[in-house]
């Protein structure tokens, strides 16, 4: 009985903070050090011109621009809660639709692993999404001048990626905000990493959870790739939660209109032309 009310509780435990943890960086529409990925490129120079308010500026204009042409997407998910051996304790696949402004599907595929956690954790995560998206749940989250100061440390390459690193400073104790560092793509001004903690201690139960989000460029939008939250709870050790993200198809009703135009204007070409 107390191993079951111990697991119910790292479930739920799990499930809040990777909540949150998403909640920090959805804004954007973006313990072992061998646990959580680490970049290996030094930090150049801060290009002359580069200030935290210009910074802020470029990073709400462009996020509105790419928001006002994200009509759909859909991405295949695979949600993971393992130890640091390796070892899953529960496995949830399955396919997330978005279609603009507001509203997440997501269809189950696959489920592997505790039932448990599955329930507790993996679903109430995936539902606060779907949730949050919908504007039932709100949290002042955004990377803005109001919940935030950025110290710029200078440019990094992430990946085939060229950004600008700052260390992010929440300006309030809130467990909706993070506290570490943030890279944005120094020519698309869009958010390529985030890795980080909460800014709050999110309850006596957690000792420690840190987290990296990896973004990628799809069809001219910054959509997650990788999600890794490594979690220290109290008496149950360190746990790590993988949500990978891939397969993407973006604006797909828009292509299929622009293609089915194509072939009609194609079409009436190749009449007039007999």
């Amino acid at each position: 009985m107390v191993r079951r009310s111990t697991k119910s509780t790292l479930s739920l435990l799990l499930a809040t903070l990777v909540a949150m943890t998403i909640a920090a960086v959805e804004a954007k529409g973006q313990g072992s050090s061998d646990s959580q990925p680490e970049l290996s490129t030094p930090i150049d120079p801060l290009r002359p011109g580069v200030a935290e308010g210009k910074l802020f500026d470029e990073l709400d204009v462009h996020n509105q621009l790419r928001k006002a042409a994200l009509l759909d997407y859909t991405v295949l998910r695979t949600y993971r809660v393992a130890d640091l051996k390796g070892k899953v304790h529960a496995e949830e696949v399955g396919q997330m639709e978005f279609h603009a402004p507001d509203q997440k599907s997501f269809v189950v595929r696959s489920e592997e692993g505790s039932g448990v956690i599955r329930r507790m954790a993996l679903k109430p995560l995936i539902s606060s999404e779907i949730e949050t998206a919908a504007g039932k749940q709100h949290h002042d989250s955004a990377i803005s001048p109001a919940n935030y100061s950025l110290d710029l440390l200078g440019e990094q390459q992430v990946g085939p990626y060229h950004c600008f690193v700052a260390q992010a400073v929440p300006k309030r104790k809130d467990k909706y905000l993070f506290e570490g560092k943030l890279w944005i793509d120094v020519n698309d001004y869009a958010v390529v990493r985030i890795e980080g903690h909460p800014a709050k201690k999110l309850s006596f139960w957690i000792e420690r959870a840190d987290f990296v989000r990896q973004y990628q460029k799809i069809d001219g939008f910054w959509l997650p790739e990788r999600d890794q939250t490594l979690v220290q709870v109290r008496l149950y050790g360190e746990k790590l939660l993988t949500i990978d993200h891939r397969d993407y198809v973006v604006n797909a009703a828009q292509k299929k209109v622009a293609t089915t135009s194509t072939q009609e204007t194609r079409a009436r070409a190749n009449v007039g032309a007999n």
